[in-house]
């Protein structure tokens, strides 16, 4: 379920790369797939006594040796048991995302406040989630750059979400506003070029180096559109799970972090043909 979304367009999260879990919430995971694990081997043991391949048990003491001799003996037991719990929990949530891919599509792919790139025709659809201040992001701007000349079916599709504090909500605001003078691509690739923190002072002197008019630039960012835009990305980027940047959507797949130009050619190709 896609939690509650704050009046201010800054969601909560605030790394490049996606958020990563704690380490306890890493022992937390890793103690219940373990539990998991311990119950499956107990089953193994219920079926081993009852097949008779195994002495039956007196008490419980004799119950928690045979378990512990059973697992110094096949520790491998445990192992594939916790992957095994890993690559279930694994299958099922990437079956949920492909069903919510499926069931937003057209807010995915087609939002029409979200803007696109030099090919706005193509036949294979490339979404990027980005902010201004990644690192990871303005490395990813000529990988992508590069997939649009070659492939002239690529259509980029660039969804604004700020996640990096204050300056980086105002540069998305400046860019989204900056469609209506019809310069957001060149605002965008100038932002990314910048070479220093992304703020307020600096998203204003990119945009009067690209000219863009800043004075109708300021009014044209009161536009209470302009949020909704950035809202409605914060919250189909929590549906699809998507916590840092860069994250990619292409087909029915999510690629989440900085990635190669030859991986991103795959899904396109495999989104086209599917």
């Amino acid at each position: 379920m896609t939690p509650d979304m704050p009046n201010d367009p800054t969601p909560v999260s605030s790394g490049d790369q996606p958020a990563k879990p704690g380490r306890g919430l890493k022992a937390f995971v890793f103690g219940s797939f373990a539990l998991a694990a311990i119950s499956a081997v107990l089953s193994i043991l219920a079926l081993l006594f009852a097949a008779g391949a195994l002495p039956p048990l007196r008490d419980s003491v004799q119950l928690e040796d045979q378990l512990r001799a059973y697992l110094l003996a096949n520790p491998e037991v445990l192992i594939e048991s916790v992957n095994g719990l890993e690559a279930r929990r694994q299958a099922a949530e990437n079956s949920e995302l492909t069903a919510v891919i499926s069931q937003r599509h057209d807010e995915i792919f087609n939002d029409p406040g979200s803007p696109v790139g030099a090919n706005p025709k193509g036949d294979a659809i490339l979404v990027e989630f980005f902010d201004y201040n990644c690192p990871y992001c303005r490395q990813a701007t000529p990988v992508l750059d590069t997939l649009e000349q070659e492939d002239k079916g690529l259509r980029l599709v660039f969804k604004e979400y700020p996640i990096l504090g204050p300056g980086s909500v105002f540069a998305a605001r400046a860019a989204l506003a900056s469609q209506k003078q019809g310069k957001y691509l060149a605002f965008h690739k100038a932002m990314m070029a910048y070479q220093g923190r992304i703020t307020e002072t600096s998203s204003l002197e990119v945009a009067a180096n690209v000219g863009l008019d800043v004075e109708q630039l300021k009014q044209d960012m009161k536009d209470p559109a302009i949020d909704e835009i950035i809202k409605r990305n914060i919250a189909l980027a929590q549906a699809l799970r998507i916590s840092g940047t860069p994250s990619f959507v292409v087909g029915k797949e999510i690629v989440r972090g900085l990635t190669d130009a030859s991986s991103l050619k795959r899904l396109i190709a495999s989104a086209r043909g599917s």
